[in-house]
């Protein structure tokens, strides 16, 4: 397994699926920071290598913008692509990694038995805009529907710490608290997933900022960025 993974996802291996998120230990991946480039794109080139000794020949990143684009990898290509800008990945076909890069959003995975794969940076825009059920709906069209398929709701600030605006509370749950008050996007997100058919689902127990030693947050000043990543 990549050295300096926080997290492992053992419950898609059973479909041939690797799937993870980085952590501190393995250091940043976020370009957004003071840290050498060298230094960031060494890292994404273990990361690559990392992909292509599980058998993916070809890997898919974008940069996040906090929205509820999602875009779909067919065979076909090999190396590395950095897409337009966008908040999601899936692909139906065998030797695709595809990653996203978080800090307190949540990274969301999606798995079916075919090798069918996503991987979503949810924050809370992308969970108002519901990327989940676009997600969800863009691997149904390519045969993976959303009934057999398994989500994990990775490492991400918790309900208990992520504090928000009364008026985004209020665009997340309908409720508006009249002040600042705290939300828990991963129950947020397991509810549209429900809705939209998916039965089968587990959330880590690993909070971005109560384990800030472990992983980078956001809101506890970190400018790092752990990635979280699928592979099949």
């Amino acid at each position: 397994m990549l050295a300096g993974a926080a997290e492992v996802i053992d419950d898609f291996a059973m479909f041939g699926i690797t799937a993870l998120t980085t952590g501190r230990a393995f250091g940043t991946l976020g370009t957004g920071g003071d840290e050498p480039v060298h230094e960031v794109m060494g890292r994404w080139n273990a990361v690559v290598a990392f992909a292509a000794s599980r058998g993916a020949t070809r890997l898919a990143t974008s940069p996040q913008v906090h929205g509820g684009e999602v875009h779909a990898h067919g065979a076909g290509w090999q190396g590395w692509l950095r897409a337009t800008p966008a908040d999601g990945h899936v692909s139906a076909s065998r030797g695709t990694a595809i990653a996203v890069t978080v800090a307190d959003c949540v990274p969301v995975f999606l798995a079916h038995p075919s090798g069918a794969a996503g991987v979503l940076h949810s924050g809370w825009r992308g969970t108002a805009a519901r990327i989940i059920e676009r997600g969800i709906a863009q691997l149904a069209s390519q045969g993976a529907p959303a009934h057999e398929l398994r989500l994990h709701l990775g490492p991400a600030v918790c309900g208990a710490c992520y504090e928000v605006s009364a008026d985004v509370h209020a665009r997340l749950t309908g409720i508006d608290p009249g002040s600042p008050a705290t939300v828990d996007l991963r129950a947020i997100i397991a509810g549209h997933a429900r809705a939209a058919g998916v039965s089968h689902i587990s959330v880590s127990s690993l909070c971005t900022r109560c384990d800030n030693g472990v992983l980078f947050s956001h809101r506890c000043g970190d400018a790092g960025r752990q990635v979280g990543m699928i592979l099949s």
